[in-house]
């Protein structure tokens, strides 16, 4: 079964929606920044070319109807700031794991955390997801902080889990149910 289909999703200052071949020039500056993609998979984009190949990643990801990749716009300059993706996609537990990148000139505002109340609100709901989940680097005090101000919880800690740019880490795992969601309000 393939990924439900997601549509965009509107906060006061935030958009989600499809990523488009379009948002690559926003997203270079992010995806180059060092300080942005420290706790990320893969290493900062450096040509173009980093970006095209992303992008037909984030395609192949979507064919398989195992995840989509999103785009936070800002709603003030209509410019991509940050992506959001859902993968790992698995319909018959009604799951999907959360990833999220925002470009640090909008660090510590709630950008983040508007956007992604908006997406965890239509996962959960039109949706019908029952549980998300998110791994992040414990050194990764932010996105940490911004999981479990949404409600997430820490459900465990699993000792290098993965390894990326030549060093095994560690992942604090989290995770949200639909039910607790609601029960946020």
């Amino acid at each position: 079964m393939s990924f439900p289909s997601f549509q965009p999703v509107r906060s006061p200052r935030t958009t989600v929606r499809p990523l488009q071949r379009s948002d690559l020039n926003d997203l270079f500056v992010i995806n180059g920044d060092d300080a942005v993609t420290q706790f990320l998979p893969y290493p900062s984009w450096a040509t173009p070319e980093d970006g095209n190949a992303w992008f037909d990643r984030m395609q192949a990801l979507g064919a398989a109807g195992t995840g989509v990749q999103l785009v936070m716009q800002s709603n003030h300059t209509q410019r991509a700031i940050g992506t959001v993706l859902l993968f790992r996609f698995d319909a018959g537990s009604a799951r999907a794991e959360l990833g999220y990148v925002l470009g640090r000139e909008h660090w510590r505002q709630g950008l983040a955390s508007e956007a992604l109340r908006a997406v965890c609100s239509q996962v959960f709901g039109a949706m019908g997801l029952r549980r998300l989940e998110a791994e992040v680097n414990p050194a990764n005090l932010a996105s940490n902080a911004l999981l479990l101000s949404l409600g997430f919880v820490r459900e465990g800690l699993l000792r290098q889990r993965w390894v990326a740019k030549g060093r095994a880490y560690d992942t604090h795992l989290y995770g949200c149910l639909a039910a607790e969601w609601a029960a946020r309000g």
